[in-house]
């Protein structure tokens, strides 16, 4: 005589369900606590360099590249940048530059000196229409903030058409690097 077959209730199957994604989402979780963690350095050391009337190109590599970091930029863990070059340096307590990058200035540069990162927004769109994220502000100068940030397309910003602006872009993984880097009181310093 044949045994009629037992049905499991639907609530069975949903907490059995429940329970074994909780396991799968626990266990990468756990492996990804393991993995490699986001540093100034999320790519290989510096390696290449840039002339000082070089401008960045259409886009510039999201892999890190170095000048030699600029002679006067100051001491210990700080943000370099230099206006000739429309290049920055994330630069560690060790005095060893982790990463540079080419950059796009705005039309309003700062005055070179010291600086600190004085304010952080995590998104907004720039005065130019750009939707932008990352933004670290370290100076004002004739009424418009200075900040770098970067597309949240990743795009390069189009010329300045007339208007003024203090936004220093820069290609989406370097500005994912400098937000990582430079948290609010970070020192930034301006050079020619």
């Amino acid at each position: 005589m044949p045994v009629a077959a037992r049905r499991l209730p639907s609530w069975a199957w949903v907490t059995g369900l429940t329970a074994g994604a909780i396991v799968v989402v626990g266990a990468l979780t756990v492996r990804a606590e393991e993995g490699p963690h986001p540093t100034a350095s999320a790519a290989a050391k510096p390696s290449a360099s840039a002339s000082a009337g070089a401008k960045p190109a259409a886009s510039p590599s999201a892999v890190p590249t170095a000048a030699p970091v600029p002679d006067g930029s100051g001491t210990g863990r700080r943000v370099v940048y230099s206006l000739g070059q429309r290049r920055v340096w994330l630069v560690d307590a060790d005095e060893e530059a982790r990463r540079s990058f080419t950059v796009w200035p705005g039309t309003v540069d700062p005055d070179p000196g010291r600086y600190t990162v004085s304010l952080r927004k995590d998104a907004t769109t720039g005065s130019d229409g750009v939707k932008i994220e990352h933004i670290v502000y370290f100076s004002a100068k004739s009424g418009v903030n200075i900040a770098f940030s970067n597309a949240v397309d990743g795009s390069s910003p189009p010329p300045a058409s007339g208007g003024q602006t203090g936004g220093i872009r820069m290609a989406k993984a370097d500005g994912s690097a400098l937000w990582a880097f430079g948290a609010t009181g970070t020192t930034v310093r301006v050079v020619e």
